[in-house]
């Protein structure tokens, strides 16, 4: 069963988040999504609050839309953050980034490399982390705009053997886009499911349904680049009056 699945969604469990779970659940099914990937701030939890959050997030699903529960966690400069799905326990705050990639490892966990263009995050990527990831996002719409990250896409092109994500970064409505993982799943639509899809590489990263790197190269990249270009100059002319 092939299905569309939003990545890197943030509900009022987040501290900057709008959406109550039940809205989100509503919303994506609505917009042909089957599956929510959520990413809450690690500084809004403890271990207490997240164990409430995985039940929320199941009590809040649907046989048409599972919201798979998963955390953002940042190292204590608030500069790299890596999306984590498919564990348990939650592993707390400002940790080191290598300590959080091995014990995922660990809990055979999801880790997902977010946003490199954000704060220039991507130059404290560590070699070392490679293995311990299993994708990289490429295009994070709050931090990268309408064009896909050309650091991410450095990235990628170094480790090719790591997934491509593309991710929403939701927060409230205008940072919706049709940015979709589309994910092979193996029988019933579970988080086990999910994750082994993720795990196995058993995915692919789209917008407008069409695969990410046509937007890497060539007419399409270069015309979704001009228009960030344009939109980001826009924006500081609104913000200098």
């Amino acid at each position: 069963m092939r299905i569309r699945a939003a990545v890197h969604v943030h509900s009022d469990w987040s501290h900057d988040g709008s959406w109550p779970l039940s809205k989100i659940a509503s919303f994506f099914r609505k917009a042909g999504y089957r599956c929510v990937l959520t990413s809450e701030h690690d500084e809004s939890f403890d271990d207490d609050r997240w164990q409430c959050y995985r039940k929320a997030c199941s009590e809040n699903s649907t046989k048409d839309l599972l919201i798979l529960p998963g955390i953002e966690y940042s190292d204590n400069q608030n500069i790299v953050h890596i999306l984590v799905w498919g564990i348990n326990p939650f592993l707390g705050k400002g940790r080191k980034i290598d300590e959080i990639l091995l014990r995922v490892r660990e809990l055979k966990g999801v880790a997902v490399l977010a946003h490199p263009s954000r704060k220039n995050a991507w130059q404290q990527y560590d070699e070392s982390w490679m293995p311990l990831l299993s994708g990289i996002e490429q295009w994070n719409r709050k931090a990268d705009g309408v064009a896909p990250s050309s650091e991410a896409q450095f990235l990628i092109s170094k480790h090719p053997t790591l997934l491509p994500f593309v991710g929403l970064d939701f927060h409230r409505l205008n940072q919706f886009f049709p940015l979709v993982m589309a994910l092979q799943i193996d029988g019933s639509l579970t988080e086990a499911a999910v994750i082994d899809a993720l795990q196995e590489q058993r995915g692919a990263a789209k917008v407008l349904g069409v695969p990410i790197n046509y937007f890497s190269i060539g007419i399409l990249s270069g015309a979704a680049k001009g228009i960030e270009h344009f939109r980001k100059y826009l924006r500081r002319k609104v913000k200098s009056k």
